[in-house]
């Protein structure tokens, strides 16, 4: 895997440090989507008193504007070629942004006082507002940046792991800290106690700050002129505002693309919801202490396998077949789940999910058919759909390459905040239709770990836990039945792009290489190879 530059074969391979590294601004950005998109909701209805709906419709309308600023950043990141590159300072802007509005929400809001209630709403929607800003900044650079990493079809699959490790660094460190922080704080409401957030924010932060650092040290070496697309006057194409429509007409691989990443995050975002969790383990199963953390690890531990499966078929077969496979098998296992909770019946410990019980201090074990079913079929479905959940991440560098194929523009900016915005609409409906769905059965505040069951909450489960993403997978499977950019066609373009881009840099005209290089025979016998 060592680097070969494109004046010495046309192809742009990475050092397995950058591989490994860069993947990591992935996980920066996930630390602060568990510590806000999970926990903000909560935060506002418990420790701010602002209510049930509004915060969770806030959560809503503030993912709408994150994806409304989506592709101006993007169009913003298209046109920066400065003496720090073009990916970088995105990177760093995003993440202290993201650091200060955080701390301020978490730390400093809680102490308005109540008399001063009005005071709480504003901070809340303008700190809220800031961070958006800024994660758009950070999480932008991750579908773009990956464009100048590496063009080669063996290596850029492995980017899919990388990037769900990173992935699992921030979002598993912060998801397997929150309720061993949250149980300090029992007593004082655990996570609806603000004490809580302001433990949990600056670790948070902490943690984030120390993959972005990690990250810029594995994009540092690529963010420069000479990687981005075919060079020349296209490392800072100038793409107007009336222009992203006709991008996405043109480029069908991208729509597609767009229902499926949509898809897989609506799963992922609903389905690992806090709310939907403290239902579904502590209201419904009645123990959460026992059973949160130990299906946290079971669905890690079922999810590498499939993570080296997923990338072997994209590596054989391409992107879009281990896309399909997995999603696949996904849905198929938790019908499995469903079944399963449609079983449940809490006055019948042979349909309840248990694991072990601590009893005057002793261990007990309490494992029955119901739980080792659920375990099978969860376990596998998990590992399935956390494997592919980031998947759609590197296909964008695909459609990117595929649009410099086709027009000759390096977007990759435009082009990854053009799928994030439509991925973050989506998913945006995550924490409204949570809080409607618990509204609807009568609660007024959204339920934490030790919260009493009450009339509904199976249903709610049911539907936010299995049904949504069942249907989500559903339409990425659809979505994918049409989507060209198999891993031939993927060979294809990036020899054709490879010729046009030294071409360039040997002083050829941009249009003469576009024009002359269409298909695969016309090329020189050294890039067919």
């Amino acid at each position: 895997m060592s680097e070969q530059t494109p004046k010495t074969t046309g192809l742009n391979r990475a050092k397995p440090y950058q591989l490994v590294l860069f993947p990591l601004n992935n996980g920066a950005t996930n630390v602060y989507y568990v510590l806000i998109l999970s926990y903000v909701a909560t935060f506002g209805s418990t420790v701010l008193l602002l209510g049930t709906v509004f915060a969770s419709v806030m959560v809503t309308a503030m993912r709408v504007f994150d994806a409304i600023t989506d592709p101006i950043i993007g169009a913003l990141m298209d046109r920066t070629n400065g003496k720090f590159g073009k990916f970088r300072p995105f990177m760093v802007i995003g993440n202290l942004i993201m650091a200060v509005s955080v701390l301020i929400l978490y730390i400093a809001t809680p102490m308005i006082p109540e008399t001063m209630m009005p005071l709480r709403y504003v901070m809340f929607v303008l700190l809220y507002g800031v961070w958006v800003i800024g994660y758009t900044f950070q999480t932008s650079v991750t579908r773009a940046g990956q464009t100048v990493l590496t063009n080669d079809p063996k290596q850029r699959p492995l980017f899919t792991i990388f990037n769900t490790v990173g992935s699992l660094v921030g979002m598993g460190v912060m998801q397997f800290s929150a309720p061993i922080i949250a149980s300090g704080f029992q007593a004082e409401g655990g996570y609806g106690a603000a004490e809580f957030y302001a433990v949990f924010a600056p670790v948070g932060i902490v943690i984030s700050i120390a993959l972005t650092i990690l990250a810029i040290i594995g994009i540092w070496e690529k963010d420069q002129p000479k990687y981005f697309g075919l060079g020349g006057s296209t490392s800072t194409e100038k793409v107007k505002m009336s222009e992203y429509i006709a991008i996405i007409k043109a480029n069908n691989p991208m729509q597609r693309l767009m229902v499926a990443g949509a898809g897989c995050k609506l799963a992922l975002s609903i389905a690992t919801n806090t709310t939907v969790l403290c239902m579904l383990y502590g209201c419904m199963m009645g123990n959460y202490d026992t059973l949160y953390l130990p299906m946290m690890v079971l669905g890690y531990v079922f999810s590498v396998p499939f993570f080296l499966l997923t990338v072997r078929t994209s590596q054989k077969k391409g992107q879009k077949a281990s896309l399909v496979r997995y999603v696949s098998i996904a849905l198929l296992m938790y019908v499995g789940v469903l079944v399963l909770l449609l079983l449940w019946n809490p006055e019948n410990p042979n349909f309840m999910f248990s694991i072990y019980s601590m009893t005057d201090g002793k261990f007990n074990l309490t494992i029955n058919l119901y739980t080792v079913l659920f375990i099978v079929f969860f376990g596998i479905g998990y590992g399935a759909y956390y494997a592919t959940a980031d998947m759609p991440i590197p296909m964008v560098a695909d459609c990117s390459d595929y649009e410099t194929y086709r027009s000759g523009k390096y977007i990759p900016g435009i082009m990854g905040t053009l799928f994030s915005l439509v991925d973050k609409l989506v998913s945006s409906l995550s924490a409204t239709v949570v809080g409607i769905a618990v509204s609807a059965i009568g609660l007024s505040k959204l339920p934490t770990q030790y919260t009493e069951y009450a009339s509904g909450m199976n249903w709610v489960v049911i539907i936010l836990f299995c049904i949504i993403p069942m249907v989500a997978w559903a339409a990425t499977l659809i979505a994918m039945k049409g989507y060209t950019l198999t891993g031939d066609k993927m060979k294809e373009i990036q020899a054709i792009n490879s010729c046009r881009r030294d071409a360039v840099a040997n002083g050829m005209k941009l249009e003469e290489a576009m024009e002359k290089w269409q298909t695969i025979d016309q090329l020189p016998e050294q890039y067919r190879v």
